[in-house]
């Protein structure tokens, strides 16, 4: 992936020194800093070459920009609208793999192979998703209806259009999870962290909101969901 940032810059304001750094990628013209990086957010450690200003304000918001795209999109790459998901996998034990779960780099969603459980079903499943970690698992339009989900984290995963009627998400960690048009009719979520995840056009009739960890924008968005029930829109404090 490239990253490129045009900076416009004074003709002669600033004085480039022709050497190379591991952490900057800049090139200038008389007018426009251009800042550019390949590999960024790769776990190999990829590196930029270019040189670099001796001017330290500029170097500062340039290496932050990168530092941002980085995070943005090696973390979690299904979040914007306009990007598109990866082919679904061939691995024929896709689906399984939830079982196992994924544990790399938990906590920003960053994993060593895709965790693939788009179309699988789990219906009822009672023990093996019990306590796993399935960050930024793809679950858009899979089924885990009256699944147990208890304690399991699910860092920045995408569960657009997924079906999770009845499920029981108990001290569970939900960081940052797309629910948009999910089925979560009859969840519940006690105890449960809801932090950044969003709910739009999820239907949430019957879902139980019982000492939700929520933060008060992320409550705000949640509480716009008017399927939820008017006894939890109070307990949530939904005005």
């Amino acid at each position: 992936m490239a990253v490129n940032v045009s900076i416009p810059l004074p003709r002669n304001g600033l004085s480039i020194h022709n050497h190379s750094t591991k952490r900057s990628c800049l090139t200038t013209s008389p007018s426009t800093l251009r800042i550019s990086c390949s590999g960024v957010g790769e776990l190999d450690g990829s590196e930029c070459k270019g040189r670099l200003l001796n001017f330290n304000g500029i170097k500062s918001v340039a290496c932050g920009i990168l530092a941002a795209c980085a995070v943005t999109s090696a973390a979690f790459p299904v979040t914007a609208a306009n990007q598109r998901l990866p082919p679904l996998s061939t691995d024929p034990n896709r689906c399984e793999r939830a079982f196992v779960g994924n544990t790399i780099g938990q906590a920003n969603g960053v994993y060593d192979k895709p965790l693939d459980l788009r179309l699988c079903d789990f219906t009822n499943e009672k023990s093996n998703l019990k306590g796993k970690t399935l960050s930024a698992a793809l679950m858009s339009d899979a089924k885990f209806d009256g699944a147990d989900m208890t304690e399991v984290v699910m860092s920045k995963a995408y569960a657009v259009g997924g079906s999770f009627k009845g499920v029981d998400f108990s001290n569970a960690v939900l960081d940052r999870v797309n629910f948009e048009k999910a089925d979560l009719q009859g969840a519940v979520f006690k105890n449960t962290v809801l932090s950044g995840s969003t709910f739009d056009d999820a239907k949430l009739e019957g879902a139980v909101f019982e000492d939700t960890i929520i933060g008060y924008i992320d409550l705000q968005k949640l509480c716009r969901n008017k399927t939820i029930a008017d006894d939890w829109r109070v307990e949530l404090g939904c005005r």
